[in-house]
């Protein structure tokens, strides 16, 4: 199975640019353009959290007539940038969503089982899961033990390094990792918010990063480092699953590059 993930897409209303400067809409069609040309095509396209910048109904509408033209079936979590009544009312054709409650699913229809946990506090840019959602994740990682499980997420539960971006984390992250720590068929747990590629040894597993296809948030490690964006190229994560291998992630750039060159 080829699982594709993208993040963090930022869309805004047509005909407005994010931060006022970047083209986010136009910046996610190529995206689109990208998976849809990839060979062998992903089975499943992830999209892990800030859909839109402002929580808006004509976000959410701009958002969906991109996606529309994505040939691939998709999920997606909301993240701290999203509205989560407003992602339900305006996306209906994304019918595993809960009606009520925080957006936590699961989906039984892969080799991989795909589950999902929505960390988005309203009105905040950190990140907390409650006890219900840890407590219904327990149970639904036990259900089945026999497949591999990605864990999709919004916000990263771990400290990343740059001062700026570990302000508003995942609250109490040790609290998942005790539940993720008791499945260890939690073959990676998969997250956005932070627009760079990490990965990182949680609870027994891998967790992973995906950058945005938007802009690059600085890699500026010093305490004092002041907050920073680059447009450095746009990326999605592949995670190819096969039975008699596990899981390997790829980074897979957006954009034309020159090449192919020859092999050496």
């Amino acid at each position: 199975m080829l699982i594709a993930q993208i993040s963090d897409t930022h869309v805004r209303p047509k005909g407005k640019l994010y931060q006022g400067l970047v083209p986010s809409n136009r910046m996610l069609a190529q995206a689109v353009d990208h998976l849809n040309a990839l060979d062998p095509r992903p089975d499943l396209v992830l999209l892990t959290g800030d859909l839109v910048d402002e929580g808006q109904p004509a976000e959410y509408a701009a958002l969906a007539e991109i996606l529309a033209g994505l040939r691939i079936p998709h999920l997606l979590i909301p993240g701290n940038h999203d509205a989560r009544d407003v992602l339900r009312a305006e996306l209906p054709a994304h019918g595993y969503l809960p009606a009520q409650g925080p957006l936590d699913y699961a989906i039984e229809d892969h080799p991989a089982r795909i589950v999902a946990l929505d960390t988005t506090v309203p009105g905040k840019h950190h990140g907390a899961i409650g006890a219900p959602s840890l407590a219904w994740l327990d149970a639904t990682l036990a259900a089945d033990t026999g497949r591999p499980v990605l864990l999709m997420l919004h916000h990263p539960p771990f400290l990343c390094g740059i001062p700026y971006l570990d302000k508003y984390g995942l609250e109490a992250p040790e609290r998942l990792a005790a539940v993720v720590a008791r499945h260890p068929h939690v073959e990676r747990i998969l997250c956005g918010h932070v627009h760079r590629p990490m990965q990182v040894r949680f609870a027994g597993t891998l967790a992973v990063t995906c950058p945005s296809t938007t802009t690059q948030i600085a890699l500026r490690l010093r305490a004092d480092a002041p907050p920073a964006s680059f447009l450095e190229p746009p990326a999605c994560l592949l995670h190819l699953w096969r039975p008699d291998a596990g899981m390997v992630t790829h980074t897979s750039y957006i954009g034309r590059f020159e090449g192919p060159l020859p092999f050496a």
